[in-house]
């Protein structure tokens, strides 16, 4: 057996391990095999690659620096690099690796697509455009033709490229494209593509010969995404009226798609010049368009009956445009058609998100569309019948006006939706669990009204109401997930929120619902937060909301490049966006926030903890942070005139989006970076991965330090009052600490000097790349020249601080829901650690002597002396109201406050368990947040 033989099937069990997840066996067995081939790179990329997914990072660099100085062409070795490398963050790193072992073997056409597919990986779109040009030269494989066409435009459009380098680019694009040795009509996504780059230059007539031959119209009649293209370019074209007749045409073939409905009504407003008033000849024209139109789809309505809506629906939206463009002939048209959509569609689930956009019907009509909904039969035999008495529901309590917003007329609502709740139970009797009962949508729209009711009149009473329906609702229909969502947001304004968490649980959300619906559980989360007791609960579930992250980073890179070598170019520009957008997610960011301030309150603050949460929270202040939360799923079926359920049941009746998160970067990054020994010069040099691409925004090209004391007026309302006295006590410690922080941070070298000290001592091998100077070695600092900053007197607001915070917190005792006081507690606390970080540079007596700080040290102790005794006494507060939440008689309050639900036959058991459960949870956060702040005091009370 060769060498080779032999060594390949020693290190098949490594393979194993690392596959499972082994991977301190993966170590052992790496380490054994070294003894015997001590010059393999395969094993050492191995051992790195276990090292990294041990999280011993510094012993993996220095074998992934002797891999990568070898300059390794065997394909496995470079494979386990790639993991090793994309695991340290250094995309550039395994981009030149690639890039190497190419120059080495120019005809190894594997490696040539690895050293583009690496390029891609790391978004370097001009590099694997050259990569590959040479492919396509060298090979001869027209692929890679269309690589270069698609990495051409999608530097285009990247943000950073010019307007005119973008056209010169896109003209690229089409150069290629038409030297290209076979045409795009053999592929439709190559088809799909040659059209997007002819939009993008205008060349419609270009664009025109393609469509019209007939191999590009039977691309388009079987190809979603090259007919979109074709109508964004008959619409720049001005072809809208052709498009309607193309769409006419389908639709008489039975084509029911809504998109050739749009076209049809579009073109049939074409008339008109401009978007101004239009002229009488115009609306002559349009008129005799509209009706021809309205005859086409009233055959459609009555051909299709109730299989399908979409002729109805296309009537309600012609007679709206209509309506809107002056040219409707019968003022009561969309009263008329409403009314025969609902007798229609009235028993189908759609039928109220289906009429919604149509609700703008004047008074006069919207009496007489009330009486048509109140003539619904209220009695109900089966399922259709019941869903056609949930639709005049919600449409008639869409409507509302705020003159029938009265307590007692929004009683009689949440009374008639419970009791028809409940009789509309016996027509799911038999449903297995897994089904959603008929009548769900009945509690819903209790639970709205109760909401509605606690907003009127500050009555938390109505809450108590609107958990106990949705909570039977949940043991009828366990997978209502709107009636969770609703439930989640109520618990946490009553400050239950192991019961909020319960429900979170229960919903089992994966991969993209972590992004899009955490923020229902992880938003201000530390208000509930017990890590300071170390109940890890909330913190756990930010690192597992996290796992969509770290996913997308590692496995969203590998869907791109697949789709390069399936050629599926119309999903590549979508799956980059679908990765910016999660790599730079606001809801990402807003929970590595929270996890940060649970985390000081859990763990020893250290010069460790303090140095990697600076980084990481520096890099995520120069993100243009997206969006992605779904407020649209809670169900909101308020009234128009009123606020959404969503904003209604806001914690704090604030939304923590941008402007909560960038305040709070900033409070804790100059914290953190005052507490810190690391300079931008440090950083550098210690950093192990790359960088985060340069925000481009001219705001972000300020100075760090100037831009940390931005704050405006938008971003500061999104700040609850307890909050912004927080920011504004934050703000005057690090400016009264500031100077002494400079004056006693070590320099640079010395930094380095004890980085590469402590590396050495932990892997055996110096820091590469850094010289340890000749330290001083009576304490480790360079020699000043300067005199220390003259110790000033602490700001009267920092000694105030935690005196109106105990005023805060007696107000809101008084608060029926304790979810408040909790928030003034740990907010309380929480500027007690900010304190602690940003004093601890000063607790070392050497440090202090040196400098000459006695003084300053000395002003600290009464600050700290003050905060603890009055965080002890909120604590104690805290656990005696715990004592007051949970006993018999708040119980029977919760019970006698559901007595209208025990009349209409809502099971009592049910009350009784969810007021207990409700006072337990209460309960436990107000104890353990209390014994928790004195847990803190007496750590670091001295």
């Amino acid at each position: 057996m060769s060498t080779a033989a032999a060594l390949d099937r020693q290190i098949r069990p490594i393979y194993d391990a690392l596959d499972t997840g082994s991977n301190k066996a993966a170590l052992v067995a790496c380490n054994k095999l070294l003894k015997k081939y001590p010059k393999s790179d395969l094993i050492k990329a191995l051992k790195a690659l276990a090292l990294v997914r041990s999280q011993k990072v510094e012993e993996s660099l220095v074998l992934c620096d002797e891999v990568l100085e070898s300059k390794p062409t065997n394909d496995g070795v470079l494979t386990a690099m790639m993991h090793v490398l994309r695991g340290l963050g250094r995309q550039k790193d395994m981009v030149n690796m690639f890039e190497v072992a190419f120059k080495q073997q120019p005809s190894n056409e594997e490696l040539g697509a690895q050293t583009f597919f690496a390029n891609v990986r790391a978004a370097n779109w001009k590099a694997a455009q050259q990569v590959a040009t040479k492919m396509h030269k060298q090979f001869q494989d027209d692929r890679y033709s269309y690589w270069t066409v698609i990495c051409a435009i999608l530097q285009a459009n990247e943000p950073t490229t010019t307007p005119e380098m973008r056209t010169l680019l896109y003209k690229l694009a089409h150069r290629l494209l038409n030297s290209a040795p076979t045409p795009s009509f053999l592929s439709a996504e190559r088809f799909y593509l040659h059209l997007s780059v002819l939009r993008e230059l205008r060349l419609y007539e270009e664009a025109q010969k393609l469509l019209d031959s007939e191999i590009g119209k039977a691309i388009c009649s079987s190809s979603l995404i090259c007919n979109q293209a074709r109508r964004d370019i008959w619409k720049l074209q001005g072809r809208i009226t052709d498009e309607g007749q193309r769409a006419e045409s389908r639709i008489a073939e039975k084509d029911r798609n809504w998109l050739e409905f749009l076209a049809v009504i579009d073109a049939t407003f074409s008339y008109f010049a401009s978007d101004s008033d239009p002229n009488d000849d115009e609306k002559i024209r349009c008129s005799e368009h509209v009706k021809r139109t309205e005859q086409l789809f009233s055959q459609v309505a009555e051909e299709d009956g109730t299989r399908d809506r979409s002729g109805l629906l296309a009537l309600l939206e012609l007679e709206k445009r209509a309506r809107n463009c002056g040219v409707s002939t019968d003022p009561g048209r969309l009263l008329t058609l409403m009314q025969q959509y609902f007798e229609k569609i009235g028993d189908k689930a759609c039928c109220f998100e289906d009429l919604q956009p149509y609700l703008v019907i004047e008074a006069e009509d919207l009496s007489q569309w009330n009486a048509f909904l109140e003539s619904v039969p209220s009695e109900f035999s089966d399922a259709s019948q019941l869903r056609r008495l949930i639709n005049a529901y919600k449409l008639l309590r869409y409507k509302l006006p705020t003159s029938d917003l009265t307590p007692e007329a929004e009683c009689m609502r949440a009374k008639a939706y419970t009791k028809h709740y409940l009789e509309g139970l016996k027509l799911g009797t038999d449903l297995p669990n897994t089904e959603l009962q008929p009548a769900d949508d009945l509690a819903i729209l209790a639970g709205n009204s109760f909401v509605m009711l606690w907003k009127l009149t500050g009555d938390e009473t109505y809450l108590f109401n609107a958990i106990v329906v949705l909570e039977f609702a949940l043991t009828k229909s366990p997978q209502s997930f709107q009636a969770r969502l609703i439930v989640i947001r109520l618990y946490r304004l009553l400050g239950a929120p192991s019961l909020a968490l319960e429900h979170y649980r229960a919903m089992r959300i994966k991969q993209i619902q972590h992004d899009t619906l955490s923020h229902l559980i992880l938003s201000r989360a530390s208000t509930f937060s017990l890590s300071s007791i170390g109940d890890l609960t909330l913190a756990t579930e930010c690192l597992e909301a996290t796992q969509i992250y770290l996913s997308n980073s590692q496995e969203t890179g590998d869907f791109i490049v697949r789709a390069f070598t399936t050629e599926k170019y119309s999903q590549i520009p979508e799956f980059i966006a679908f990765e910016e957008r999660l790599d730079n997610s606001l809801q990402r960011d807003t929970i590595k926030m929270e996890h940060l301030r649970m985390r000081l309150t859990h763990e020893p603050i250290s010069s460790d903890i303090i140095d990697m949460e600076l980084i990481e929270l520096k890099f995520i202040f120069d993100r243009t942070h997206h969006d992605n939360r779904d407020f649209g799923t809670l169900p909101n079926y308020q009234p128009q005139v009123e606020t959404t359920l969503n904003e209604q049941t806001l914690l704090f009746g604030k939304s923590s989006g941008h402007g909560w998160l960038s305040i709070f970067l900033r409070l804790y990054i100059r914290a953190l970076q005052q507490a810190s020994d690391l300079d931008d010069t440090v950083e550098e040099k210690l950093l192990i991965g790359d960088r985060p691409k340069q925000n481009i925004d001219p705001e972000q090209q300020r100075p760090l330090k100037e831009r940390l004391l931005m704050k405006s007026e938008e971003e500061l309302a999104e700040l609850t009052d307890a909050e912004r006295l927080l920011v504004d006590y934050a703000c005057a410690l690090a400016d009264w600490l500031e100077p002494y922080h400079n004056y006693t941070r070590p320099p640079p070298d010395v930094v380095l000097a004890e980085a590469a000290k402590q590396t050495e001592l932990k892997t055996g091998h110096p820091l590469k790349g850094i010289e340890i100077p000749i330290q001083d070695p009576s304490n480790g600092h360079a020699k000043k020249n300067e005199d220390p900053p003259v110790i000033e007197d602490a700001p009267e607001f920092i000694l105030d601080y935690f005196k109106l915070m105990k005023d805060q917190f007696i107000a809101a005792q008084d608060e029926s829901s304790p979810t408040e006081a909790l928030h003034v507690a740990t907010l309380a606390q929480e500027a007690f650690i900010l304190f602690i970080v940003e004093t601890v540079r000063f607790k070392t007596p050497s440090v202090v002597k040196v400098n000459k700080l006695g003084p300053l040290v000395t002003s600290f102790k009464s600050i700290r002396i003050e905060a603890v005794a009055i965080l002890k006494e909120m604590a104690t507060l805290l656990v005696k109201l715990g004592d007051q939440v949970n006993t018999t008689e708040t119980r029977k309050t919760f019970v006698d406050a559901c007595a209208p639900l025990i009349e209409l036959g809502m099971n009592q058991d049910v009350i009784v368990a969810t007021g207990r459960k409700v006072a337990e949870s209460r309960k436990k956060v107000l104890e353990s947040v209390g014994k928790g702040m004195t847990k803190i005091c007496t750590n670091y009370g001295q």
